[in-house]
């Protein structure tokens, strides 16, 4: 079988595609991590108080996802990051 070549495109020039349009950090419930290690995670990423993070790990854990961010491609894919550091589940939508 033929294989379909897909040109790469460097990251920089997707993140400028979308400049000026609103995205969102959504968190996923997880069974791995402890709901305080969560919070910390949260408050690390966003820089949100306690009650704040406590709140969207709270709604993630019960509804079985939360919005922590809302903002421009860049701020979103460096919440996305921190959130990551410890193996949170989380994406970006648009």
């Amino acid at each position: 079988m033929p294989v379909l070549e897909v040109p790469e495109v460097e990251a920089h020039e997707r993140v400028d595609n979308y400049e000026g349009h609103e995205w969102k950090v959504i968190l996923y419930n997880d069974d791995y991590h402890l709901f305080s290690e969560v919070v910390a995670q949260v408050q690390k990423a966003t820089g949100y108080p306690y009650r704040r993070a406590y709140e969207i790990t709270y709604e993630a854990h019960t509804k079985g996802q939360a919005v922590v961010w809302t903002g421009d491609i860049a701020e979103c894919l460096r919440v996305e990051s921190v959130l990551r550091e410890i193996g949170l589940h989380t994406e970006i939508v648009g």
